[in-house]
């Protein structure tokens, strides 16, 4: 294209972003969702909103390592700069090769995010982001550089600039400016600055060595060292404040061969594969974990399901709910946490609602008891997705210096979604059945987000990151590191490259590294109904892997009973109630007591229901000691009778009620005889029960009509309730529809405020509405009808928002204007007296 037929330069964000096409408008407004909320009236506006500085920090934070040293690299260079002088920037005097490949992708990343505007003769950085990157005493550039000699030497006395200017072998000027303008040159010319530095001592030029990748400032006393002399008379450092001096950008750049930044980082951290494990070894080590995911939960919501623990006053549970929990699950604490936040995220838990608030299962939790596992499955691992809450955090502190506690609040971290599914999508770009190293994963993530893993939060991200890891595996998305086909398919990944000759399995002991010299495209966080489909396909590869539950037990003569495997329901239920679990792993062993049957007693049950159901789902006889035991403890059990008296105790054997007044164990019951079989007590009916129970007698609650009670408590449920929102992290990516509606607008807005107007019809400049009075607005718009001219008009609507358009009148009568609006692309009809004035177009406009 010739000089002449080039678009003219453009002079600002406004213009640039003008000049772009709907496609790359439409990827800035994806990539800078703040961008339009709400949608901007035109494209100088959407400027200026895309150099506030809150949207310009959010824009830096999602930039990758590279590009982010790409934008510092030009805070330190000359407004505007050539893409020749970036590159020397970036690659140095040796034009590394790397950096040469890969820069003009980050140069064009920061164009899409509107960073960067300009031709690569003229390239500037967005004000804001120049300000906030630029090295300056309070925040020092994270190149190290320090100001150029310019800025430096803003407020020297003209005399020392002089004598600077001689010491150095220049030739002394008659002002300042050209002063340093020469000092300036001398210092970026490699031969002259070589030769001067050639003549320096050499304990002068360690100075320099000391500074030169920064910080750029020391300290130097009223008088100086020669050393030190040597430089400052030279212009080598220069003072910026009293006791301290300056290493000056120019002298830096030539001592680091032209380098903004000691180490370049054009290419990303290569994802190691700690170990390759068969595909199959880690699907099946996934499954199982995930059966035992499903289990857990189950168990969870089982020790609750009368009612659990009581809700904090500031919400959560207290540390001793949690420690009990843990103990109950048989797991460390911050898996417990893990647990809990899991089903509060999938809806199954909340609080009841109750004055006495307690956590409780939720009906949605029945619902899921019915479906399939691998469906029970999938909406736990999708919920887990999703979610911001962050178990990971409880037990630690907020910014008050508050306990984090779990349920509580807090705990929301808005990048935690993105990081479990970067993470994930990481492990995906692997080979089938490679386990990743962490520290690369981790050194990956750092890379793709500086800015957040550096700061003082202590990398949040890189602990979202280490946590990702572990509870996939806990949920069994993972198995044995490496991820498994249902979490592929859980991200929607297509199927895993296949491993070269490096990549076959090995043992866990194994380092392999699996190199991608190639940057694959990253997955793409799915929608609600795309994650819908892929959360189907996974449960469909989890289904065949699980096991199928069992319809029998196999009963010992110990008084135990061992289920081979999971259970299926109405088998684990009523097990669970006339036995207490003794281990739990591939196989479950219960064991028979006393008090386990009397629980199945109390609960409604006959000696007889717990033979027959014995016999129905044992694989081996019933044993004779089992059979003993139960008959035993259904001949004691309701032999004694409680009620409310207090509490009374009655039993038709005069000689029992006898026995327990002599037992000095029943001393704090406060017994007395009413009758030879009755028994008054001070203690209230549960106490009295539990006393009898410790003494060894089975006893019977009864009614007040006489009927013995059935202990088995209802299963306590909250109110409907839905499950916590994720907390966004900024303004949610616009889909197709608002994203082509937001860029009509814009562009309508656009062609209002820039079409020109005849002068001497409208105000000039600024976007301004046109003004004139209803008379004059009436006659320009019928001559318009007449004459097939497009006009501007300025139009406030019902809600009172005043817009510009750009419109054509085709009819005008009833105090309306029927218009086709070139800025709405339709035919529109406007009230007259909503329309704050009209101007002309000029000839020429398009």
């Amino acid at each position: 294209m010739s000089t002449e037929d080039r678009p003219p330069a453009p002079r600002s964000l406004a213009e640039a972003l003008r000049a772009r096409g709907d496609a790359a408008l439409g990827a800035l407004l994806r990539s800078r969702p703040d961008l339009i909320t709400p949608v901007p009236t035109d494209l100088t506006q959407l400027a200026t909103r895309a150099g506030t500085r809150a949207s310009v920090v959010r824009a830096l934070e999602r930039l990758d390592r590279f590009a982010l040293q790409t934008a510092e690299a030009l805070a330190v260079a000359a407004d505007p700069a050539t893409y020749g002088e970036l590159l020397g920037l970036m690659a140095g005097d040796d034009a590394d090769p790397a950096v040469v490949a890969a820069l003009p992708h980050a140069v064009g990343l920061l164009r899409e995010q509107a960073l960067v505007w300009g031709d690569d003769d003229r390239l500037r950085l967005v004000r804001t982001a120049r300000e906030l990157l630029a090295p300056s005493p309070q925040h020092p550039s994270p190149t190290g550089l320090g100001p150029t000699v310019q800025e430096a030497t803003a407020g020297m006395s003209p005399g020392r600039i002089q004598e600077i200017v001689t010491a150095a072998g220049l030739a002394s000027t008659h002002d300042s400016v050209s002063a340093v303008t020469a000092l300036a040159g001398l210092f970026t010319d490699r031969a002259r600055m070589t030769a001067l530095l050639a003549g320096a001592p050499a304990d002068s030029l360690d100075v320099l060595e000391r500074l030169v990748w920064g910080p750029p400032y020391g300290q130097v006393t009223h008088d100086p060292a020669p050393r030190l002399r040597w430089l400052l008379d030279r212009g080598l450092l220069l003072p910026t404040a009293p006791g301290t001096v300056v290493l000056p950008r120019e002298v830096a750049l030539h001592l680091r061969r032209g380098l903004a930044h000691r180490t370049p980082e054009p290419v990303p951290p290569v994802v190691e594969a700690a170990a390759v494990h068969r595909p199959q070894v880690v699907d099946s080590a996934a499954a199982g974990q995930a059966y035992t995911a499903l289990a857990t939960v189950e168990e969870l919501l089982k020790d609750w399901d009368e009612g659990g623990p009581a809700v904090l006053r500031a919400g959560g549970l207290s540390v001793r709910d949690l420690k009990r929990t843990a103990v109950a699950l048989d797991v460390p604490e911050p898996a417990a946490a893990f647990w809990v936040e899991l089903a509060y995220a999938a809806g199954l838990i909340a609080s009841d609602g109750e004055a006495d608030e307690r956590y409780a299962a939720t009906p949605a939790y029945d619902e899921w008891l019915e479906q399939p596992p691998a469906e029970r499955w999938s909406r736990l691992v999708t919920a887990w997705l999703a979610a911001t809450r962050t178990a990971g955090l409880v037990g630690g502190r907020d910014a008050k210096d508050r306990t984090l506690s779990a349920l509580g609040p807090g705990l929301d971290r808005s990048a935690a979604p993105e990081v479990r599914h970067r993470v994930l999508a990481l492990l995906a770009g692997l080979p089938e059945g490679a386990a990743p190293a962490a520290g690369t994963v981790l050194a990956r993530l750092r890379w793709e987000r500086p800015l957040r893993g550096d700061r003082r939060e202590d990398d949040l991200r890189g602990r979202l990151a280490e946590w990702a890891l572990s509870e996939a595996e806990l949920l069994g998305v993972t198995g044995r590191g490496a991820l498994s086909a249902q979490g592929r398919a859980l991200l929607g990944a297509p199927a895993a490259p296949a491993p070269g000759p490096e990549g076959e399995p090995s043992g866990p002991g194994d380092k392999l590294p699996v190199h991608h010299h190639h940057r694959p495209a990253p997955l793409a966080p799915l929608s609600p109904a795309e994650q819908a489909v892929a959360s189907a396909a996974a449960a469909r590869l989890l289904a065949p892997l699980l096991p199928e539950p069992l319809d029998h037990v196999l009963l010992q003569a110990d008084l135990t009973a061992v289920a081979p495997g999971p259970l299926q329901r109405p088998l684990a239920d009523m097990l669970g109630v006339l036995a207490d679990v003794e281990s739990k792993g591939g196989a479950t062993v219960y064991r028979f007591t006393p008090g386990s049957v009397r629980r199945a007693l109390d609960a409604g049950q006959a000696a007889s229901d717990l033979h027959a159901f014995l016999a129905a789902h044992s694989r081996t006889p019933v044993p004779q000691p089992l059979a003993y035991l139960i008959d035993d403890v259904a001949r004691r059990h309701g032999h004694l009778r409680v009620g409310a008296a207090s509490a009374y105790v009655r039993c038709d054997d005069d000689a029992v009620l006898s026995e327990i007044l002599a037992d000095k164990r029943a001393a704090g019951l406060g017994l007395r005889r009413l009758a030879p079989t009755v028994l008054a007590a001070q203690a209230d009916p549960a106490g009295l029960l539990e006393g009898l129970r410790a003494m060894g007698f089975a006893p019977a609650a009864e009614s007040a009509e006489g009927d013995v009670l059935i202990t088995r408590a209802l299963a306590h449920r909250t109110p409907p309730r839905s499950a916590p929102e994720p907390v966004p992290d900024g303004p949610p990516v616009p889909d197709d529809t608002l994203l082509a509606a937001a860029l009509r607008a814009i562009r309508a807005g656009d062609l209002a405020s820039t079409t020109p107007r005849k002068p001497g019809t409208a105000p000039a400049g600024n976007g301004e509405l046109p003004r004139t009075g209803a008379a004059e607005t009436l006659a320009t718009m019928q001559a318009a009808v007449l004459t097939g001219e497009a006009l501007w008009i300025g139009y406030v609507n019902a809600e009172g928002a005043a817009s510009q358009r750009v419109i054509a009148p085709v009819r005008v009568e009833g105090g309306f204007v029927t218009a086709y609006d070139h800025t709405a692309d339709e035919v529109r009809t406007y009230p007259l007296h909503r329309i704050t004035g009209v101007a002309e177009l000029a000839d020429d406009a398009g």
